[in-house]
């Protein structure tokens, strides 16, 4: 097989407007992955606080989150099941099996968006190299 290389002329406000898009793309890929970041550290302490929980007794007194800077003080009555925001103001009741499952899982997920994520950027970074 005999392979032809194409040439296409571009002006230097076409090869511009080339790179500011591919730019434009790079900082979005970034901002998407510092999102994603974001929401894969939250999992990972809900996880851990989950694993946390599953070694109090009964009882015992603890600050439960109002909002995210008040707190009020509680028992712990139950430490067999939790309830887990799942998104968009849903929860869950979940065993701690279960919970511990869910969180491995989403992590597992948002990991595999990040690597995704991660290899757009990268070439899109490539892209914007060649037009500079």
């Amino acid at each position: 097989k005999q392979w032809y290389q194409r040439r296409v002329a571009i002006t230097a406000g076409q090869l511009n407007q080339l790179r500011t898009q591919f730019e434009e793309e790079e900082q979005m890929l970034t901002q998407s992955l510092a999102q994603l970041k974001g929401v894969q550290s939250r999992f990972m302490e809900s996880q851990e606080s989950v694993l946390k929980l599953s070694k109090k007794e009964v009882g015992k007194d603890v600050l439960v989150p109002l909002t995210s800077s008040m707190y009020v003080p509680g028992q712990l009555a139950n430490i067999e099941k939790v309830l887990i925001d799942i998104g968009t103001g849903y929860h869950v009741k979940m065993t701690i099996p279960e919970a511990k499952g869910y969180f491995t899982r989403i992590t597992e997920y948002i990991t595999k968006k990040m690597e995704v994520v991660q290899k757009n950027l990268i070439e899109k970074d490539k892209l914007r190299q060649v037009t500079t």
